[in-house]
């Protein structure tokens, strides 16, 4: 039997439910730097790669590819009618502009965007609205993801932070 180490997974699993708040709101909360008056100083640490001024971009910790991001409003919302209108036009623009750099970056085949708007809809954090943008090529769902439930990863998510931190600062 072969043995794949994925060390990364383990605090996931491991993590059970949190009892400390919202993930989104810790990394998206106010401080005194940044154009969007947000807590930039721990964006790399938190793999926040752009702010906005009514959402972020941020690499899922646990992703399904390489470049997988999500748009996340500020506003802690359980469902897309409940965050404002301007909030909801930045969030499908920055998911356009995470297209457009997702493509430049690692010349995806297509690309799967998506929201899951609560817990029985697939929703990990059902509590605070996001949407998913990331890249997919051709049979990268191979027997490892549906078979072995196990995903490989070209890249760190240090690189992958690097690689669309600088895109979207471009």
């Amino acid at each position: 039997m072969d043995y794949l180490w994925s060390p990364w997974r383990y605090r996931y699993v491991s993590s059970g439910t949190r009892t400390d708040g919202c993930v989104f709101c810790s990394i998206g909360r106010p401080g005194d730097s940044g154009d969007s008056g947000q807590d930039s100083s721990r964006d790399q640490e938190n793999l926040v790669v752009h702010r906005g001024l009514h959402n972020f971009v941020v690499l899922n910790r646990f992703p399904y590819t390489s470049g997988h991001v999500m748009v996340v409003p500020y506003a802690h919302a359980a469902e897309l009618s409940a965050i404002s209108d301007e909030a909801a036009a930045e969030m499908m623009a920055l998911a356009r502009l995470s297209e457009r750099h997702l493509r430049a970056v690692y010349r995806p085949d297509g690309l799967n965007l998506g929201m899951n708007i609560g817990a029985s809809a697939g929703a990990g954090i059902a509590a605070h609205i996001h949407m998913h943008v990331l890249p997919r090529w051709h049979a990268d769902a191979n027997f490892m993801t549906t078979i072995g439930e196990t995903r490989v990863l070209p890249e760190e998510l240090a690189v992958t932070w690097q690689r669309l931190k600088d895109a979207f600062g471009a």
